[in-house]
């Protein structure tokens, strides 16, 4: 799903940054767009290994281990599938920019909004990745058969890719 959301908004970037080109209207990509990703990115990727070390810790019963608040991992969830979106966005729409870009390199300026555009979409594409551990991290295991109650039903595996 996220590849097919940064493709078709990478086709709708090329067509509008090449609509905006020929009215002269062409947006400056800020330099400050790549590290804001990774930024992000940090954050994400560093809330995915805090998780995965307490919650490692829990499993194998470390003493002095600190419980996870389902709130906070609820929320981080929350942060991990928007990030996961809003990544494969940002990357499509640099990425299609970059793309229109390209064209015209001898133009004043363009190689390098070029290479901020082709940066700032590796960076949302760093974010994506980032944002899927922390998913995984945070998925919840099956509920094991022993602990259901009489009405429910087990649920089905959940499929690693």
């Amino acid at each position: 799903m996220l590849l097919g959301l940064a493709l078709a908004v990478l086709v709708v970037s090329v067509g509008i940054t090449r609509a905006l080109d020929a009215y002269g209207l062409l947006p400056i990509v800020p330099r400050s767009a790549p590290v804001t990703l990774l930024f992000l990115a940090a954050v994400v990727l560093g809330a995915g290994v805090s998780f995965r070390s307490r919650l490692r810790q829990l499993r194998e019963r470390v003493p002095g281990a600190r419980p996870v608040n389902p709130l906070m991992a609820a929320r981080a969830a929350v942060l991990a599938k928007a990030s996961s979106l809003v990544g494969a966005v940002v990357a499509g729409w640099y990425g299609g920019y970059a793309l229109h870009l390209l064209t015209d390199l001898q133009a004043a300026g363009r190689r390098e909004q070029a290479v901020i555009c082709a940066i700032s979409a590796a960076s949302a594409l760093l974010l994506v990745a980032a944002a899927l551990f922390l998913e995984r991290v945070l998925r919840l295991p099956p509920t094991p058969p022993e602990e259901l109650e009489e009405d429910q039903e087990p649920e089905p595996p959940i499929p690693h890719p």
